[in-house]
């Protein structure tokens, strides 16, 4: 009999995992001794990272966007549905259409989404780069920004955590080609002691704040937002309130309505192992990308590292009944430190990041990669 493998989620996780495994399990595909289908609530495939690019005009919005089925190998079956529930102790996916999908092993990537409104007046007042279409928006509010305070604050956890060291790079560029930086003051906040979550970055960061002008203030948790005559105060926890023209957010994130509907988490992130990448006490359910609730980056290279792990070790267990290898915890995160220089850090559980110099060479490795994705939703990169 044949089994059965069932990918939930069409993002940058479950695309990779489904063709690496359509490829290394084309034998047995060919033989119908393995059946893999992939179930996704959307039909187009969007490469999220642009979205900061669009931003600033460096990305046009349809150069993200591919037809899902496109990019999977034609021996995957793909249903374009959404998965409402996860029965792990019956191995059962249920669609909103009414279809039940049996299956011998799942792999659950159903990513994360941005929830502005978990916080009071975020959603009303605040703009954010984490879809497209908001992307879009805010890029029209910084072409008829003139002057004043942008401030930029998150909610937690957030995915990308890199994301607001570039925005904020992104934007002293933008306003010092426009010839009016000394008419925009650039204001950013953070959730905890220092500027990033991770200690060497932040370190890194302080000094490339300073000397660009780009004031911050560190224990900002965002509690709730309000307006009043065009101005937009943003209170934290703490019990400081920051004023600004226009917030940019980067907003709280959870995962999806069918892992808390299913009582797998309240929050939408799966109990995870850290090495085997198991659904904490199911040997037949995978859980990869932003899903998990690892303490380690819901990032894109993190989804990718992980994707390569999951992939050959269902190939593994079918084939020859075993796993293959334990994941380390490896991330490379790019970082643009402006529109033409770009640094770039890279650690695992054991060995922390270390920044290097930024540089016009890693920049473009990082457009490079841009015009390259393709190939790794593809597994082929």
């Amino acid at each position: 009999m044949a089994k059965h493998v069932v990918i939930v989620g069409g993002g940058v996780a479950g695309t990779i995992i489904a063709n690496l495994l359509a490829r290394g399990l084309k034998e047995e595909l060919a033989k119908a001794e393995v059946v893999i289908t992939m179930v996704s609530k959307d039909d187009k495939h969007v490469y999220q990272p642009g979205f900061l690019y669009v931003l600033f005009d460096k990305m046009r919005p349809d150069e993200l966007i591919r037809d899902q089925r496109s990019l999977l190998n034609p021996s995957i079956i793909f249903h374009h549905d959404t998965v409402v529930g996860i029965d792990p102790k019956a191995c059962e996916v249920h669609a909103e259409k009414g279809k039940k999908l049996k299956y011998d092993y799942l792999v659950i990537a159903t990513g994360s989404r941005p929830m502005p409104e978990l916080i009071p007046g975020l959603k009303e007042h605040g703009n954010m780069f984490y879809t497209l279409e908001s992307a879009i928006e805010l890029r029209e509010k910084l072409r008829k920004f003139e002057k004043g305070r942008i401030a930029i604050a998150m909610g937690v956890p957030h995915k990308c955590p890199v994301a607001p060291f570039e925005v904020t790079f992104m934007l002293d560029d933008y306003f010092n080609k426009k010839g009016i930086r000394d008419k925009v003051e650039i204001y950013y906040t953070y959730p905890i002691g220092r500027i990033h979550t991770l200690e060497p970055v932040a370190q890194w960061g302080v000094p490339e704040f300073e000397k660009r002008g780009i004031k911050y203030e560190t224990l900002f948790n965002m509690e709730k937002v309000e307006a009043h005559n065009g101005t937009i105060a943003v209170h934290s926890a703490e019990g400081s309130t920051v004023e600004c023209d226009l917030l940019i957010t980067i907003p709280p994130h959870r995962g999806a309505q069918a892992i808390i509907d299913s009582g797998i988490s309240n929050d939408g992130w799966v109990p995870t192992n850290r090495h085997t990448l198991k659904y904490e006490g199911y040997e037949n359910v995978y859980v990869a990308g932003d899903t998990t609730n690892l303490p380690i980056s819901k990032a894109g290279s993190t989804a990718h590292f992980e994707s390569d792990v999951v992939a050959d070790n269902l190939i593994a267990e079918i084939k020859e009944g075993h796993p293959a290898r334990d994941y380390d915890g490896k991330v490379m995160c790019f970082i643009e430190t402006g529109f033409d220089k770009g640094t770039y850090i890279h650690f695992n559980y054991t060995t922390p990041p270390s920044p290097m110099p930024p540089s016009k060479m890693i920049h473009w490795l990082k457009l490079g990669y841009n015009r390259m994705y393709w190939l790794t939703a593809r597994g082929v990169l």
